[in-house]
C-alpha cells in the first residue's frame, strides 16, 4: 500500500475534509458516516494528523479551497472546525481569501451557531434542505423539519451572502406542482446557488429495502425527467447558470471546490473514505472509523491508490466534461490522447448528435438541453474500453 499520492501535478487545488458523523441516517444515503459520536475527539485528532502527514503532497502549490463534507460537518462545534482550518494553514500554502465551505443541516444552524460561524473563516454554507415539505422530509428521514429549514434560511441569509442549498426531486408522490413550489420557496430566499439531485436508490440503503418490501413506490424515471426539465426552465428564468448537470449558480457564485473537481484539478481528501486525486493517481482512505484512527495515529496512511491509464483519464474527462458548460474540448482530446481517441469519440458521438442529445460548438462537444438529464448515460457510450 502506497503512503501518498504523487506531487508532480502542479496547478493548485483543494482540500476536502470528511467529517464522518451524523445525528441519524437518511433513508437514501450511502455515504460513510456513524451516528455514534463516541470517538469524535480521536477522529478530529486523526484528521489533523493526516493533514500533517500529507503536507508534502502540496509542496510548492497553493490551496484554493477547503471543503468540509460528510457526514454532517455542522455537528462539530465552531472551535473544532476552526482547529482543523488552523491545521490546514499551518501545513499548507493557502491562497488569500480561499473558498471555505461547510456542509450543514438546518437543525444544527441555530441563530447563535450561524452568528458564530459568520465570524469564523467559513465563508460559504451548503445547507442540506432537500425539501420544504414535511412529507418529503419524513420519507427521507431527515433530522430537520420544514419549519426549521425556513427559519434557518431566513437567518443565514442575514449573515452569509454565499449560500447553496440542496434540493431533491423525483421522489415518490412528488407532483410537478409540489416540485415547482419547492423551487419557488428556495428562490424566495435570494440565495445565489442551488444544487439539485434526482433521488436515487443505492444498494443496502433503507430506501432500497422499503421499495423492495413495497412500503414505498418505485422511483419513476419519467417523473424525474419532468422535474429536471422544470428545474432547468425555472433556473434559467431566474438568471441561474446551469454550469453542471446538478448545480446552478448566479455569476460569481459557482462552487470553486466543485468546479476544480470537474476541471481535473488536484485535491487531497482527508478523513475516513475521503478520495484524493493528483492528475496521475487516485486514492481513497479506508471507510472504517476505528481502522482509520488506529492507522493515522500510528503515522500510517490507510489509503489505497490506483494509477490511471490514458483510457481512464479520457473516460473521466468525458464523464465530467459532458456534465458541465465547458464540455469536452476536441482539441484537447486530439492533443492529449491522440487521433485514435479523437476519431473514436466522434464516431461514438455521431448517433447522439443526430438525435440532438449532443452538439459540437467551437470545437467542443456539449450536451444539448434535451441531453442534459441523460449526460451520464451518454458519456458511458463514449467511453473507450480496453485501450491504454
Amino acid at each position: 500500500m502506497e503512503n501518498k499520492l504523487s506531487s508532480s501535478f502542479n496547478s493548485g487545488g483543494g482540500i476536502y475534509i470528511h467529517i464522518p458523523f451524523c445525528k441519524q441516517a437518511c433513508h437514501y444515503c450511502d455515504f460513510h458516516f456513524s451516528t455514534s459520536m463516541g470517538k469524535k475527539e480521536e477522529m478530529l485528532l486523526a484528521i489533523q494528523k493526516e493533514l500533517e502527514l500529507r503536507k508534502l503532497e502540496f509542496e510548492g502549490e497553493i490551496v484554493e479551497t477547503i471543503y468540509f463534507g460528510g457526514g454532517t460537518p455542522s455537528v462539530l462545534r465552531t472551535n473544532e472546525i476552526q482547529s482543523l482550518i488552523n491545521t490546514v494553514y499551518k501545513n499548507f500554502n493557502v491562497v488569500n481569501n480561499p473558498e471555505i465551505t461547510l456542509e450543514a443541516n438546518p437543525d444544527d444552524l441555530s441563530e447563535e451557531n450561524i452568528i458564530t460561524l459568520s465570524k469564523s473563516p467559513i465563508n460559504r454554507l451548503s445547507i442540506g434542505v432537500q425539501s420544504f415539505f414535511e412529507e418529503d422530509l419524513k420519507l427521507m428521514n431527515r433530522a430537520h423539519s420544514a419549519a426549521e429549514a425556513d427559519e434557518t434560511l431566513k437567518i443565514a441569509t442575514q449573515y452569509f451572502n454565499n449560500i447553496s442549498i440542496d434540493l431533491i426531486y423525483g421522489m415518490p408522490n412528488m407532483t410537478n406542482e409540489r416540485w415547482v413550489a419547492n423551487i419557488d420557496k428556495a428562490l424566495s430566499f435570494k440565495i445565489p446557488h442551488i444544487s439539485s439531485y434526482a433521488l436515487t436508490v443505492e444498494p443496502k440503503t433503507a430506501l432500497a429495502s422499503f421499495i423492495k418490501k413495497g412500503l414505498i413506490k418505485p422511483l419513476d424515471d419519467a417523473l424525474a425527467q419532468e422535474h429536471f426539465d422544470i428545474l432547468l426552465q425555472k433556473m434559467k428564468a431566474n438568471s441561474f447558470v446551469a454550469y453542471e448537470t446538478s448545480n446552478f449558480g448566479k455569476e460569481g457564485f459557482f462552487s470553486k471546490n466543485n468546479t476544480a473537481y470537474w476541471l481535473g484539478k488536484k485535491y487531497i481528501g482527508v478523513g475516513p473514505s475521503a478520495h484524493s486525486y493528483d492528475g496521475i493517481r487516485r486514492g481513497w482512505n479506508v471507510n472504517n472509523n476505528p481502522k482509520y484512527i488506529k492507522a493515522i495515529l500510528s503515522n500510517e496512511l490507510p489509503m489505497e491508490t490506483e494509477t490511471l491509464s490514458k483510457t481512464d483519464v479520457y473516460n473521466e474527462y468525458v464523464m465530467t466534461g459532458l456534465r458541465t458548460i465547458w464540455g469536452v474540448s476536441l482539441e484537447r482530446i486530439e492533443d492529449e490522447f491522440g487521433i485514435r481517441f479523437y476519431d473514436y469519440l466522434l464516431q461514438q458521438a455521431k448517433n447522439h448528435i443526430e438525435s440532438e442529445l449532443l452538439k459540437v460548438e467551437n470545437k467542443t462537444l456539449l450536451t444539448t438541453k434535451k441531453g442534459k438529464f441523460l449526460a451520464d448515460g451518454i458519456a458511458s457510450d463514449l467511453f473507450m474500453i480496453n485501450l491504454s
